[in-house]
């Protein structure tokens, strides 16, 4: 089947792949049945390689339910898109709405298109939420920014509709229960912080944290035990390396634009590990 290019990630996400997809798609091993991501994101490597079936899955429910949104009301969600307006006292009032008992009413599809415009119109164009699980990044103040992108969102559709795509919110170990050697899994976790300015795991209410790292590598373990080829993309802190040190390990260089320190902004090296030989 010919891969839709316009079908790509809706959102800006914080430690997006966009930039790494050359490097990963060299190590994307053959004969795959079910491809699964249980880090979703922004989901630049699914829709970078589109698999026929997949498994993806991620900690934030609103993300999972933009993403069922767009597969069974993609026309709903545009009509809804239309309505928003680029205008700081119209974004602090939809930024409110999880502060509010009205929140609760909203339909999937009202959701769906507050986190997008949000998302297009806050600064950085990031989603962060604060302890409480609400979303907390301030207003960006662009000329124009691509609220309703008809074209990527119906091509995403389409894609989800004409393959068999299944979406979880579970924890990222039960995401990965069924599979199998002839699956291969891609773990994008939250990095590690090379510095204690550069962590950025606001995108979920809890966090991931070292213990979370090491809950993760354990998992690895045991679907290397299993026969399960997997590849993880992390930052390259000492702990990591040491931490996977029994992998195989590449470097690669990516440009990171978020974080609280612009000295900790640019250039970083970061690491893609894997438990099989590439072809």
């Amino acid at each position: 089947m010919m891969k839709n290019k316009i079908a790509q990630p809706v959102l800006k996400w914080a430690g997006g792949k966009r930039q790494l997809l050359p490097e990963i798609r060299k190590l994307i091993p053959k004969g795959i049945r079910t491809y699964y991501e249980p880090f979703l994101g922004g989901g630049a490597v699914l829709f970078n390689i589109q698999p026929r079936h997949a498994i993806v899955n991620d900690n934030n429910p609103e993300l999972i339910n933009m993403y069922t949104v767009i597969r069974d009301n993609v026309e709903e969600l545009i009509t809804d898109l239309q309505k928003h307006r680029n205008e700081s006292e119209y974004f602090y009032e939809i930024r409110e709405l999880d502060r509010k008992p009205e929140y609760d009413v909203l339909t999937p599809v009202q959701r769906a298109s507050r986190l997008i415009y949000l998302n297009k119109t806050c600064y950085n164009g990031l989603f962060r939420v604060n302890k409480n699980g609400e979303f907390n990044a301030p207003f960006g103040r662009y000329k124009n920014p691509n609220i309703i992108n008809e074209i990527v969102l119906k091509a995403v559709s389409n894609y989800f509709i004409n393959n068999n795509i299944d979406f979880l919110n579970v924890d990222f170990e039960q995401a990965v229960v069924n599979a199998r050697q002839t699956s291969f899994v891609y773990f994008d976790p939250p990095y590690y912080p090379i510095s204690d300015s550069s962590s950025f795991t606001g995108y979920t209410l809890d966090g991931f944290n070292e213990n979370d790292q090491i809950r993760l590598k354990n998992l690895c373990d045991r679907l290397n035990n299993r026969g399960v080829r997997w590849l993880l993309s992390n930052s390259s802190a000492p702990f990591i390396l040491d931490l996977y040190e029994n992998y195989h390990i590449d470097y690669v260089s990516a440009s990171r634009a978020i974080n609280s320190n612009a000295q900790g902004r640019g250039e970083v090296t970061e690491v893609l590990v894997r438990n099989y030989e590439t072809n």
